[in-house]
């Protein structure tokens, strides 16, 4: 459930403490249930909010915000009559409504990067492989801003790598996601920003992989073809129950959020392999120390 009244019938909600992206996902699907379990179809509920069933599928995915209106006249619609649960939604609905802290740089971020933002700031598990980079979530900031110099020339330089920063305060917060990460050897073998960055990089790594809630394996040439083809995605999962697993694929100028179950099934056990294929995570650390103190010798297949 999103929300159960305690003991004063006050709404007690664990997502909201995660932000308002899966909130809006939770109450969403709270209301799909709702519509379901009336056999009301997206068309009638659209009707009844002056939209379309394109409108309904958006709401209920968590995919837009909430306007309290068309929630009420949705309660009203499959019959939800009690007034203390009617507000229950409502204060749901304008806590899903509230700015996430990334959106003070809408500016910079393009909103299908500020969906991602909101799943990684709830999520409490979160597996990633990266072919190519050092994952952003541990990205130290001088790696961050050499990343950033490839893609953008502008001023706004320092903002992004804020924002970068401002990602990674859940590695440290009292309730920190599981992070897993496989990176592909190529990633540490290409020496963004100059040796001294890289070096830098490399001891965060070190550093990060200390931490209890992190685990980073090394993808190693050795390791041959394997089933991701250089191909980097995330999986997150979150601790509510209504809430599925995401697969997330980012492009130059979009991204692909991936929730059906057959994707994630495929995803899920490509990232096994990949885990199964990557050194263990001490041995990660010596090649990532080798790397960090200019011993490395393995020179790239071509």
């Amino acid at each position: 459930m999103i929300a159960e009244p305690n003991d004063d019938g006050l709404v007690q909600s664990v997502v909201a403490e995660r932000g308002p992206t899966v909130l809006r996902i939770a109450l969403g699907g709270q209301l799909r249930k709702l519509r379901e379990s009336c056999n009301i179809t997206r068309e009638a509920a659209g009707d009844a909010i002056r939209g379309s069933h394109a409108k309904i599928s958006r709401l209920e995915l968590g995919r837009t915000g909430f306007k309290e209106r068309d929630i009420r006249d949705l309660l009203t619609l499959y019959g939800v009559s009690d007034p203390l649960e009617r507000e229950q939604f409502l204060t749901l609905a304008r806590q899903a409504n509230e700015p996430g802290w990334w959106h003070r740089y809408s500016d910079l971020l393009p909103s299908w990067f500020g969906t991602y933002l909101g799943l990684e700031q709830a999520a409490n598990k979160i597996r990633t492989y990266e072919a190519h980079l050092v994952p952003g979530l541990l990205q130290t900031p001088e790696y961050a801003r050499a990343v950033l110099a490839l893609g953008y020339d502008d001023a706004d330089t320092d903002r992004r790598v804020a924002v970068r920063q401002r990602r990674q305060e859940i590695l440290h917060r009292t309730d920190p996601p599981i992070v897993w990460a496989v990176i592909d050897e190529a990633a540490l073998h290409r020496p963004v920003g100059g040796p001294q960055v890289h070096r830098e990089q490399m001891e965060h790594l070190i550093a990060l992989a200390a931490l209890p809630n992190v685990t980073i394996q090394v993808l190693p040439y050795s390791a041959g073809e394997h089933a991701a083809a250089g191909s980097s995605f995330s999986i997150l999962r979150f601790a509510e129950p209504e809430l599925p697993d995401i697969v997330y694929l980012e492009h130059l100028t979009s991204a692909l959020y991936l929730d059906r179950r057959q994707d994630l099934a495929l995803y899920l056990s490509v990232m096994d392999r990949l885990s199964v294929q990557a050194l263990p995570p001490q041995k990660s650390i010596e090649i990532l120390s080798s790397y960090a103190t200019g011993l490395a010798t393995i020179t790239p297949p071509h």
